[in-house]
């Protein structure tokens, strides 16, 4: 017993009897109410209840139906809700009809920098500002980050263009500067499994990106977006960033076929990140244009003013002009599939 779905007649008074015997179990809930039925989605170890405590379950007054979820995640799967999230920040939808794009450069160096990139990018269509200020980096030795300063350096940029804020966390000790200054918190793939973060921002209220791990498979994927919603935020999208595979020529492997089996798999919207998925500037539009197509809601796109200079991931970024010409073969392929950018 997983799911149970409420009558259209339901009252408060019935939600509340059903609630308490199922926490009585030692389980809790998730309420999630529809325009016409009300779906308790019930978390923890399901198989303590026995199938006559279920059948008692399922003739309780206001009760229609109870079923058994067979996946491993529960609150993320199509079974939960059939239905396509849609996450809306700061008036922008991500999950619908929409295709957002979300760039900006790998790390903020300075107020000037982030503030020219967020103008370039709003005029070339982009819908959020990301930018690192706290880096995971493989070498101890390079630019973490420049930690709150850079997060207000994103505010500043925000409150000049109106573009929502991505910025990563990557300590729960962060988490407070993290929320104060962004509009979406990132979980990076190095700590796609780092499970005491992903409860912590389980119980914030800001959305979640959470990118793939490096060797992540997508059910390991869907089982720490469950985390996240265990505690409460439903607010997930995933993010799509490239696997380690034995291929050298690219920095990962891109895994475009994770998104059309997400969208059968899961109701979260799915973001494709070709930055770091190759690696390689020139081969970010290609990429793009195939995730576009392969069905994903969105992009995250890195962009420098000067790659060659740039403190992180100069490499994977487009100049402000090479993304704008993206921007625009985008179009017509965002239409072809049904949607817009």
């Amino acid at each position: 017993m997983d799911i149970i779905v409420l009558r259209p007649t339901a009252t408060k008074e019935d939600l509340k009897r059903l609630v308490k015997k199922i926490e009585g179990h030692g389980l809790t809930v998730n309420i999630s109410k529809g325009t016409e039925r009300t779906i308790i989605g019930v978390i923890g170890d399901t198989s303590k209840i026995s199938e006559e405590e279920e059948d008692a379950i399922r003739v309780m007054r206001g009760v229609e139906d109870v079923m058994r979820i067979l996946k491993p995640y529960k609150l993320a799967s199509r079974e939960f809700k059939a239905a396509d999230t849609i996450i809306k920040v700061r008036g922008k939808a991500i999950g619908g009809k929409k295709i957002q794009v979300i760039a900006g450069p790998c790390a903020v160096e300075s107020k000037a920098m982030i503030i020219n990139i967020a103008e370039k990018i709003k005029d070339a269509g982009a819908s959020f500002l990301r930018g690192g200020a706290f880096k995971p980096r493989t070498s101890p030795y390079s630019f973490q980050g420049l930690g709150e300063e850079g997060l207000k350096y994103l505010s500043e940029a925000r409150e000049k263009t109106g573009l929502p804020v991505v910025s990563e966390l990557m300590d729960p000790r962060e988490i407070e500067v993290i929320l104060k200054y962004s509009d979406i918190v990132q979980i990076g793939a190095r700590n796609m499994q780092n499970f005491k973060l992903l409860l912590e921002v389980g119980t914030c209220n800001k959305p979640v990106l959470l990118k793939r791990g490096l060797s992540a498979t997508i059910k390991e994927w869907l089982m720490a977006a469950e985390y996240i919603m265990s505690k409460g935020n439903q607010n997930v999208i995933l993010c799509e960033r490239g696997i380690r595979t034995f291929e050298t020529a690219t920095r990962n492997t891109l895994d475009l076929s994770a998104v059309p089996i997400l969208k059968q798999l899961t109701h979260l919207p799915v973001i494709v990140d070709p930055s770091h998925g190759v690696g390689k500037w020139d081969l970010v539009a290609p990429m793009s244009r195939a995730a576009i197509a392969a069905g994903a809601d969105g992009l995250m796109i890195e962009v420098h003013t000067n790659p060659e200079e740039a403190m992180s991931d100069g490499e994977q970024s487009l100049k402000p002009s090479a993304f704008k010409k993206l921007m625009e073969e985008l179009k017509p392929i965002a239409v072809a599939v049904g949607r817009e950018i």
